[in-house]
């Protein structure tokens, strides 16, 4: 095994999907290619797809709920959490049970993120999990996957970028850092998403973007992910000649994004439900028909021909409240 880094490996821990990029440090091309790892992860009880993101999930299943055997992993034959699609997956099914937006609660100055309090509203007889664990979890699920891909270049030793909401308190950053060193990512060293998204610009610019900015301009940088939105202000200055660009100020931590767009939708569909069903949905159904909204918005932006997608809510028993989300 090499102990010199080959790769240099980005790790976005978003909210709610988590991806690994890299480039091969060892690359004697004029062009460095970009990659996207692909994910191996369960997506139902014994079946493995790689995918190219792995959804922040976790899934804290029922002690007879899952087969023996049926959530082995290529490097894991009995993973400690579920994580990825299958918590995905079994959690629109079974709210209570699912842990989503871990990241989210790493800044929450009124908790102890160390504490296990994942899932929230869930009964007192359910399992819980902490934000931290959570977020460790995804990282392992992460490192075990790289090094399935590559066992000859271990994530451990390449060079490896986390980037983080640039609204992320002192706490939150040390609480990622401390995640990754837990599952061996000692040498990880964080980037501000923002930050992130304007390198990206100016490498895709391929040099004109100094064509497009000028000394005293200052730079918005919009983040809409998944849970939060990020926002932050770069300076265009100049030395000895060349431009510079310097981040001098970052919006406060806003918990808004792809999560409160479904929210919304699930509200309207509730509304129409109870309508035309005669029925108040509860709390746990309004979960769940949170998650199916989700799926179908996902279905519709990716197929938009099919115009329209049914929606399925359980109710107590046999019983089953339907509706249609329509582009």
């Amino acid at each position: 095994m090499s102990t010199e880094a080959r790769y240099s490996v980005g790790i976005d821990l978003g909210t709610t999907h988590c991806v690994i990029s890299y480039v091969d440090l060892q690359h004697s091309g004029d062009e460095v290619a970009l990659m996207v790892l692909a994910i191996p992860q369960l997506t139902a009880p014994g079946t493995i797809e790689e995918k190219p993101q792995l959804p922040s999930f976790t899934y804290l299943p029922h002690a007879a709920e899952i087969v023996e055997g049926a959530t082995a992993l290529p490097w894991a034959a009995k993973p400690e959490y579920l994580v990825g699609e299958i918590a995905r997956n079994l959690g629109s099914k079974t709210p209570i049970r699912l842990v989503a937006s871990a990241k989210s609660w790493l800044c929450h100055a009124g908790v102890d993120c160390k504490q296990a309090i994942l899932p929230v509203d869930a009964p007192e007889e359910i399992e819980r999990i902490s934000p931290f664990s959570a977020s460790m979890a995804y990282l392992q699920h992460l490192r075990d996957a790289w090094n399935h891909r590559f066992p000859e270049h271990r994530l451990e030793q390449q060079d490896v970028t986390l980037t983080v909401p640039a609204s992320f308190d002192p706490a939150a950053r040390e609480l990622t850092v401390e995640a990754a060193r837990a599952v061996g990512l000692h040498q990880a060293v964080l980037l501000e998403e923002p930050q992130a998204a304007l390198y990206s610009w100016i490498e895709n610019s391929e040099g004109d973007w100094r064509n497009h900015v000028h000394v005293g301009d200052v730079i918005l940088v919009i983040d809409v992910g998944g849970g939060t939105t990020d926002l932050s202000l770069i300076a265009v200055t100049e030395q000895d000649g060349n431009l510079q660009l310097t981040r001098v100020a970052v919006g406060d931590h806003i918990l808004l994004g792809g999560d409160n767009m479904d929210l919304a939708l699930a509200y309207t569909v509730k509304a129409k439900m109870e309508q035309e069903s005669g029925k108040r949905l509860e709390s746990w159904q309004l979960q769940a028909l949170t998650h199916a909204c989700r799926e179908a918005k996902e279905k519709l932006f990716n197929q938009p021909e099919l115009g329209s997608m049914p929606i399925v809510v359980a109710g107590r028993g046999s019983s089953l409240i339907g509706g249609t989300l329509r582009t």
